[in-house]
């Protein structure tokens, strides 16, 4: 596994896989603000 991030990182270079991470870690965490957004008018009945 980690010969393929450093492979990926020698390919497209650090800045990118850096961005991808951080992508994808917001990612996570909207989904959990979209769910709670959903979950609010339950909550406030």
């Amino acid at each position: 596994m980690e010969e393929h991030w450093i492979g990926l990182l020698t390919d497209v270079g650090f800045p990118v896989v850096v961005t991808f991470y951080l992508l994808h870690r917001i990612e996570t965490k909207l989904n959990t603000l979209i769910a709670s957004i959903v979950a609010l008018p339950d909550k406030l009945k």
